[in-house]
């Protein structure tokens, strides 16, 4: 089966100047290839990259006349895994590569999902830019801010949708309470906070025996410092500080981007968080936090709590606290509002009895991406809602690290101890 010409190779072949109702030559040639097969590339083969990105799509495949065609890991049983869900999928296997540079010097890929380890989103996230391909990428986006801030430029320059990977805003759930949020009924609200407890880290359920022979030890390690390869660096390095920054990144971006969808809000203006590792201590050496609280200020007025305690499974809750009712997120997924915790003297419109909010159907976050490739219209989590979460959470990571409360500048792109 031939792979048909892609929207790609017909940008090489129109003129730089071309436009067509007044989009770029970069939209308009992919607009153009409006009914061709949308070709995908995936890096990061692991569990998130192939049990939720690859399944996420495949999901309609057919409906959106896509397929995933190339894939990249560093470790060859996940990229050979990866290969063979395409052969089942599709007829035939995906390209597989070690390296994320193979996947972006393919002209026939137009899009690329980034399921890779936290430390290498924003270079594969650039690289993709630079070869114009449209991105989906996990979260959080970033590491380092200055990273983020060149990353977020590439794609923007190159005028690319972008779908950042906070699959919760595009719950119909989440749409209703955003709506509901909308209404006022809360009245002034100025707490808003998770619980996100666990009896154990999550990066225990990651740790697996892996032969050094099977992995690009350097690939994987970017630009971190060459150290002797070891199973559980590899496979549990969401608990690592030079791979990842743990549960307020790690987890918490969810919340985070949760309440910017919610509130309309963007950017915190200061942030102070404090944590350390209390109960899990072993013979791994996890270097990320096993308990953990942030908490930031927005200029909209309100504050917001991310705890995590990973020492026991007792107490989550999602709330936003309101003086005239409260929205309850304990399950995010089943949200309800009341007239719970009034303030003294205040009237709630709210019953006195939690009711759940009823969901307003809403695509499904992979959906939503792949029908944003062809219309060419900012996606449910674009790339400014991708930078607002990792702001908050590179800001209260900074806090954490210095023992500093940090602020951050939203026109001047900074931030620092104040």
């Amino acid at each position: 089966m031939q792979h048909p010409t892609s929207r790609r190779n017909f940008l090489k072949a129109t003129a730089l100047g071309t436009t067509a109702l007044g989009l770029t030559a970069t939209s308009y040639a992919k607009v153009a290839g409006a009914n061709e097969r949308i070709a995908i590339g995936i890096i990061g083969c692991g569990s998130r990259g192939r049990g939720a990105l690859m399944t996420g799509v495949n999901n309609h495949a057919k409906e959106q006349n896509i397929e995933i065609t190339a894939v990249a890991d560093p470790w060859r049983q996940q990229r050979e895994g990866a290969a063979a869900m395409c052969k089942e999928w599709y007829g035939r296997p995906a390209r597989a590569f070690t390296s994320y540079r193979n996947v972006v010097d393919l002209d026939d890929v137009d899009a690329v999902m980034i399921g890779s380890c936290d430390h290498q989103h924003t270079r594969h996230m650039e690289a993709a830019a630079r070869a114009k391909m449209d991105i989906y990428c996990e979260k959080p986006l970033a590491m380092d801010f200055e990273r983020l801030k060149t990353a977020c430029d590439a794609v923007r320059e190159n005028d690319l949708v972008f779908q950042a990977g906070t699959q919760v805003r595009s719950w119909p759930t989440s749409t209703a309470c955003r709506e509901f949020y909308k209404s006022g009924a809360l009245g002034v609200v100025a707490r808003i906070e998770q619980h996100r407890n666990g009896a154990r880290p999550y990066w225990y359920g990651y740790l697996q025996d892996v032969n050094e022979q099977d992995v690009d030890w350097a690939e994987f390690l970017m630009d971190r410092p060459m150290r002797p390869f070891r199973a559980d660096l590899y496979s549990g390095w969401y608990g690592y500080r030079d791979f990842s920054d743990g549960p307020v990144p790690g987890l918490g971006s969810h919340f985070v981007d949760l309440v910017h969808f919610i509130t309309g809000a963007t950017f915190p203006v200061s942030a102070v968080c404090q944590g350390g590792t209390f109960t899990w201590i072993d013979e791994h050496e996890f270097t990320c936090p096993d308990h953990v609280q942030a908490t930031w200020i927005y200029p909209e007025g309100f504050m917001v709590s991310y705890t995590t305690n990973f020492g026991s499974g007792y107490g989550n809750r999602i709330c936003f606290y309101g003086d005239q009712g409260l929205l309850n997120l304990t399950p995010w997924s089943r949200p309800t509002i009341s007239s719970a915790g009034t303030g003294a003297g205040k009237e709630s419109s709210l019953p006195a009895e939690e009711q759940p909010l009823e969901p307003i159907p809403t695509p499904d976050h992979y959906l939503d991406w792949l029908q944003c490739l062809r219309s060419r219209r900012p996606c449910n989590a674009s790339l400014d809602a991708g930078y607002q979460h990792a702001v908050a959470c590179i800001l209260a990571v900074k806090a954490f690290d210095t023992g500093q409360r940090h602020v951050y500048d939203a026109e001047a792109r900074t931030m620092q101890p104040g």
